[in-house]
């Protein structure tokens, strides 16, 4: 839990099925143990809900409220891809919480093809710039759990 202290992010990168979810759950689940203030949302959660508030007029409050937590935890990016309006919130998010609070992500896509995600290689760019400054990430290999529990029966 030190990287929580730190500021450090945590990126979980792999194919469907790997266990990227599991391992930022149980992250989240010990950083709430340890009291710490946790949020999870999928990516198309978090990309709704920063829309939403900007047509509301709230996403300062919304980005100010998640800035605020120690962890955030950002599942399945790369699942959908973004239009360049949301991609440029999805950076204020980043941005606002840069070296104030940990961020794990979970993705299927490498970073090369984060520029495919958010419809822009530059905000690509500048949110694995602020990520990557502070992070420990980890490449997960393997066949799906899933899969391999429907074939094995």
């Amino acid at each position: 839990m030190n990287f929580l202290s730190q500021a450090s992010n945590v990126i979980f990168l792999g194919p469907p099925g790997v266990g990227k979810t599991h391992l930022a759950i149980a992250l989240g689940i010990k950083a709430a143990i340890n009291r710490k203030r946790v949020a999870f949302y999928t990516a198309e959660e978090i990309t709704i809900s920063l829309t939403v508030a900007e047509v509301n007029g709230t996403l300062n409050k919304l980005l100010d409220s998640l800035r605020r937590l120690d962890l955030l935890i950002i599942d399945e990016l790369g699942y959908l891809q973004l239009n360049k309006k949301t991609a440029t919130l999805f950076f204020r998010l980043i941005a606002r919480r840069y070296e104030k609070g940990s961020t794990i992500i979970t993705s299927n896509k490498p970073f090369e093809e984060w520029g495919q995600i958010f419809d822009d290689d530059v905000v690509a760019s500048a949110i694995l710039d602020r990520l990557l400054h502070h992070c420990y990430t980890f490449l997960i290999q393997g066949k799906s759990f899933r899969i391999k529990n429907f074939i094995d029966k």
